[in-house]
């Protein structure tokens, strides 16, 4: 099964990095398939280790997809990497095996501590619009304008619908990103 996390690595030069991610899930192994030219490659490959951060905190997903925030962290306990300070559950990695293609590599990892903070109530259907939305924006490239404001739509009736004061700000922010991408593309 792919859960959707916010994978946390540290670079060699200390700073810390925070991605959304699907990871295949495993009380003892966890599945990581980040691209090979983004930080959490380069970081997961040169540290060997990493925290799959299980939040409900769609606000951060829509921003750590886009931009690179750094939220409030603290210190993973059994490894030099940091977990996000609004975190439900976590799970701490080291790398096992590193495979793939050439574009997307497929990591195993051993979980080797974990920890929790709070329930994980799950998410409504507007947080789950939200993640999509997010999805999609950091794809742009791959669909025409026309589909992404249709879905982009559909998205946002749902968190209309459904949604609280954070998944509502997580979509003015994914809608002002296809905003911008829409103006350059039409320049």
């Amino acid at each position: 099964m792919i859960i959707e996390v916010i994978f946390s690595t540290v670079g060699e030069d200390g700073c810390p990095n925070f991605a959304p991610m699907g990871v295949t899930w495993g009380e003892e192994e966890l599945i990581v398939r980040p691209f090979r030219d983004t930080h959490t490659y380069r970081n997961l490959i040169a540290t060997g280790c990493g925290v799959a951060n299980v939040t409900d905190d769609v606000l951060l997903f829509a921003q750590s997809a886009l931009s690179d925030p750094v939220p409030p962290h603290f210190a993973a306990g059994q490894i030099g990497s940091v977990v996000l300070r609004d975190v439900c559950y976590w799970r701490e990695v080291v790398v096992t095996e590193v495979g793939g293609s050439a574009t997307r590599a497929e990591i195993l990892c051993q979980v080797v501590g974990q920890g929790w903070r709070r329930p994980f109530l799950g998410f409504s259907r507007a947080k789950g619009a939200v993640i999509e939305a997010a999805i999609l924006a950091t794809r742009l490239h791959l669909h025409d304008e026309g589909e992404v404001e249709a879905a982009f739509r559909s998205y946002q009736e749902i968190v209309d619908k459904t949604g609280g004061e954070q998944e509502k700000e997580a979509m003015r922010y994914l809608r002002d990103y296809v905003r911008r991408w829409a103006v350059a593309c039409a320049h």
